[in-house]
């Protein structure tokens, strides 16, 4: 079992943010006699999951809304199942929008290194 600050070291993520979780029951850590935050290794591998939607812009509502219906048990796999293929395609649409920008910036990118290359002839 790891402590609040061992979970926040490992996942780069602070202390305050675990407890803020805590507080939005997306993860419920174990208490040790004295009251501690204890996590284990499934409570490691959720956390995980939860920062990849975080950091792939899943609204915490939306998170906290997935971690509800995961805690009600299996009968709630439809839900969960649609409610992650909608995240999957608004993945898909950021990855358009930014290889779209990065076309964009690489042709820019390539007009001032030849503007420049030809000031320099």
């Amino acid at each position: 079992m790891l402590t609040i600050g061992e979970v926040s070291e490992m996942l780069g993520i602070s202390a305050h943010t675990l407890r803020y979780y805590e507080k939005e029951k997306i993860i419920i850590p174990v208490r040790d006699a004295g009251g501690d935050r204890r996590y284990n290794d499934l409570h490691l591998k959720w956390l995980k999951f939860v920062i990849k939607l975080k950091e792939t812009q899943m609204p915490i509502a939306k998170i906290r809304k997935y971690a509800s219906l995961v805690q009600e048990g299996e009968h709630t796999s439809l839900e969960r199942l649609s409610l992650l293929e909608e995240h999957k395609l608004h993945i898909k649409q950021q990855m358009e929008t930014l290889e779209a920008a990065d076309g964009m910036l690489e042709l820019k990118i390539t007009a001032y290194k030849d503007f420049m290359n030809k000031r320099h002839e």
